[in-house]
């Protein structure tokens, strides 16, 4: 039986991974460190600290403490100039639409997500209200594919991690699901993430009803 429904952010509800990819690259750039999209892929569903450490490893570079905090702050200041400007119709097709269908259905509704500026852009997007409950990087401190962010979001609803659906387009995320105990929908192909229980595209055509039909069936 499925009872809740956990949706990750970026990529799933809205593309801020161009993003960013924009502020990361800049920064690697500043560093003369090579970054490009496939190396990008890497940053996927990981906190903000080990996604400037893969870059680091990327460039064979060590920074001091000191020096890493100076430039995570100046990457979310890069960021943040982007996400600022986020408009409603940024969100991705169908994602709107699924989440007030699963509402209306009466499902208890999470998002889970790395991100530590997840408030802001669910202001900027006019969607806070979908969600009953927000788990983002200011609430949990391990990173996907550790399970915490999406235990605590079942938690946060009300329902057990068995019966929690969680959709996620980073295989750290897909990864992170299964530790919980929940089942993954991908939001991408079967090649990208092979991990992943049931796969879909996006939500553009896609039917609550159905889709839950075929993964409790």
């Amino acid at each position: 039986m499925i009872s809740g429904l956990i949706f990750d952010l970026d990529g799933v509800i809205v593309d801020t991974a161009k993003y960013h990819y924009a502020a990361w690259k800049e920064l690697a750039d500043t560093l003369h460190i090579p970054f490009d999209q496939k190396d990008n892929e890497r940053l996927k569903g990981v906190s903000r600290v080990r996604s400037l450490e893969i870059i680091l490893e990327i460039g064979g570079l060590t920074l001091s403490d000191e020096d890493k905090r100076k430039y995570l702050t100046w990457k979310n200041d890069r960021y943040l100039s982007y996400i600022r400007e986020l408009k409603e119709d940024e969100i991705l097709p169908g994602a709107k639409q699924f989440l007030l269908d699963a509402r209306a259905a009466g499902y208890r509704v999470a998002l889970g997500s790395a991100s530590k500026n997840t408030g802001l852009i669910l202001k900027m997007l006019n969607i806070t209200d979908l969600f009953d409950a927000v788990i983002d990087g200011n609430k949990v401190t391990k990173a996907k594919p550790d399970p915490e962010v999406f235990l605590r979001c079942a938690e946060a609803i009300g329902v057990p991690a068995g019966e929690c659906v969680v959709f996620e387009d980073a295989e750290a995320g897909v990864q992170a699901a299964h530790n919980a105990g929940m089942t993954a929908v991908g939001i991408g192909s079967r090649e990208r993430l092979p991990e992943a229980d049931f796969h879909i595209h996006g939500f553009a055509g896609v039917t609550l009803k159905k889709l839950l039909g075929q993964l409790e069936a």
